[in-house]
């Protein structure tokens, strides 16, 4: 089934239409190369990322949520300050479907992990889905936002305000995260003299937020909690 959180965002598409060509492809990400049919990791359960963001089990979903919210918030200010027009079905469209194709280029290791797929030595994940929509017949202005939202590293630049905002909120949120991983990442090192695998989001900003308020003391203490955490999880 499609996460909850997923589906009432698809909910948020007024065009029924629309809607209806969004969620079929969300509730089954599958594509067809060679007569071969390709999936991958479950949207809820895969990253968004191998490295640099979101890259932990559930960070594809808090990618598209947290990245539709900052669409939505420029969506709001187009509308509200700038007096502009904005096509919120096509933007909400196109946060999430930008990166439904990474998932199947992910895999898990035995030690729990993540790496490249064999598909992924061949085609990328925007190729792919920039492919699958053409074949799929979705509106054109939607291709596009999905083909740009990459901006001046992908094949095309944004050249419309809904593909602009899909670009400067797919890149904002994975600033955000990325950043924050790393800083957590260099804090938990300097705190204890050793990384903590597998951090979340979570725990990242809770490490962050922890040295801001209590220093060097105030990171080893939320380090501790989080083991304490962890280890709860396991029994």
């Amino acid at each position: 089934m499609l996460h909850l959180k997923l589906k009432a965002l698809a909910n948020k598409i007024r065009d029924k239409k629309l809607r209806k060509k969004v969620m079929e492809l969300m509730e089954n990400p599958t594509f067809e190369i060679n007569g071969k049919q390709y999936s991958g990791l479950p949207l809820d359960v895969s990253p968004a990322g191998l490295s640099h963001h979101h890259c932990y089990p559930g960070g594809y979903v808090e990618h598209v949520v947290s990245t539709a919210s900052l669409a939505l918030a420029m969506c709001n200010s187009v509308e509200k300050v700038y007096h502009g027009k904005v096509n919120r079905d096509l933007t909400i469209a196109g946060v999430l479907l930008h990166d439904i194709f990474k998932p199947a280029t992910y895999a898990v290791s035995e030690n729990g992990s993540y790496s490249s797929t064999r598909l992924a030595d061949y085609i990328d994940h925007l190729s792919l889905v920039i492919s699958e929509l053409v074949r799929r017949d979705f509106p054109l202005e939607l291709v596009h936002i999905v083909s740009a939202h990459h901006g001046d590293y992908g094949p095309i630049r944004p050249h419309t305000v809904e593909a602009l905002i899909c670009h400067l909120a797919d890149l904002m949120d994975s600033r955000l995260n990325g950043q924050v991983l790393s800083a957590a990442t260099y804090l938990t090192r300097k705190a204890v003299g050793e990384e903590l695998r597998g951090l979340t989001s979570k725990e990242a900003f809770e490490i962050v937020y922890s040295k801001a308020v209590e220093g060097w003391k105030g990171v080893a203490k939320t380090l501790e909690k989080i083991k304490r955490k962890r280890e709860m999880h396991k029994t």
